[in-house]
Order: structure tokens, then sequence, then C-alpha cells
């Protein structure tokens, strides 16, 4: 079983439409994807209604439950309160916030703001976070992303170790922005384990936490 919870089509940067990203995750044994399409103050009124327009349509047809959300992108951290509530009451069921990865200039406090919105589940490619955000994400309820995405991986080892310090919950993700970058179940599984995970460790961040997330979401 697979569940990635950070895929883009191209509403916002990726290849292809809702639908194909859907079918091609379908065929390579996924169960679930959530689709968080790159958005700032530009396109989020615009860009949710379009992903969850599309969710509901493939969700009529398909095995697959596609989820509508959104991937918070280069905010300054003082908007993301504001525009992750505004994503939320618009209808995406995944706030995800693109967190401070050690190769792109993203502002500081992102991190930060994310944890104390209220309204992000996951905190992705967070880079070299601290101890300390990693406790508030735990306390918080935000996951914390594991990522094959190229560059943004870098700092997988050093999430791990601090997530598993502060008791933090982990997810592994791809942050697709073509098919071909999904993942099999072992794929993601060598990513956990590659960035310091044993198997148990492994199984529980690839299959107990997405199933656990999308159970709390009513998914």
């Amino acid at each position: 079983m697979r569940i990635d919870l950070h895929v883009h089509s191209l509403l916002s940067d990726g290849e292809v439409l809702p639908s194909e990203l859907a079918k091609r995750a379908e065929e390579k044994g996924h169960v679930a994807i959530a689709i968080t399409d790159h958005v700032d103050g530009s396109n989020l009124e615009t860009i949710v209604p379009q992903v969850v327009r599309a969710a509901e349509e493939l969700n009529r047809y398909m095995r697959i439950k596609v989820i509508p959300g959104v991937e918070l992108t280069h905010l300054p951290p003082r908007s993301i309160r504001r525009m992750a509530k505004l994503a939320r009451e618009l209808g995406a069921a995944v706030v995800v916030v693109h967190g401070e990865t050690p190769v792109e200039p993203v502002a500081k406090g992102t991190n930060e703001a994310a944890l104390a919105c209220g309204d992000v589940d996951i905190l992705a490619h967070p880079g070299f976070l601290t101890l300390r955000q990693a406790e508030r994400a735990r306390d918080s309820g935000v996951y914390l992303e594991l990522t094959s995405r190229r560059g943004h991986c870098l700092a997988n080892g050093w999430v791990a170790k601090v997530a598993l310090s502060a008791g933090a919950m982990l997810l592994v993700n791809t942050d697709a922005h073509a098919p071909e970058e999904l993942l099999t179940f072992e794929e993601a599984m060598d990513v956990a384990m590659g960035a310091g995970l044993d198997r148990n460790e492994s199984r529980k961040v690839v299959v107990k936490n997405p199933k656990n997330f999308i159970r709390e979401l009513g998914w």
C-alpha cells in the first residue's frame, strides 16, 4: 500500500493533469494521493477550487482516493496563517507548507510560522529544523516530511534524527512533479531507511502514519 500526500499537477508546475496523475499513481499501487499544487496570494483562490472539482470527479469513478490540497510556497512567514485559513475555507483538505529546504532561499521563520499556524498539516522538506521545532510539530500534530525530491532530500537524515528525538510524526512523500517520480512501496521504504530509520520505523513512516493521517481527515 502506498499513500503520497505531496504531489503536483499541471495546475501549478507539474507535468500532467490531475486525472493522469491519479491514474499513474493507481497503477503504481497507491491507494491515495493528495494533489498539493503550489499557491501564493496570486493563485490560491483559483487553484484550490480547481483541485477540489478534479478530486470530486475522480473520486466518483476511481479506486484511488484523490485528496484536494495545496502547498503554500515561498510566502512571507507572516502570510502563512491567513493563507492557510483561506485554503481550508476554500476546500483544501491537506495544507502543506514549503519548508526551509537547504537548496532554496526560503524565508527564515517559515518553519516556525507553519508550526504555529493551526491550519497546517505537513511541513514539507523542513531542512535543518531545530529540536524545539520538532517538539512543536509533535505538540501541534504537524507531520514532518522525508522527501525523495532531489536537493530537498539532502536534509532527510537530520529531519529523521530530530523527529525521532522529539517524538514527532514523519511521512515519506515524493513532491512529485512528473508521474515517473512517484514511488512504489519499496522505494518509499528505501527513502526512510536511507534517512537512518530501521525497517520497523520505516514501515511506520511509510504505512501507519499516512493511514492515520487520512483516517483523521475522514478519507
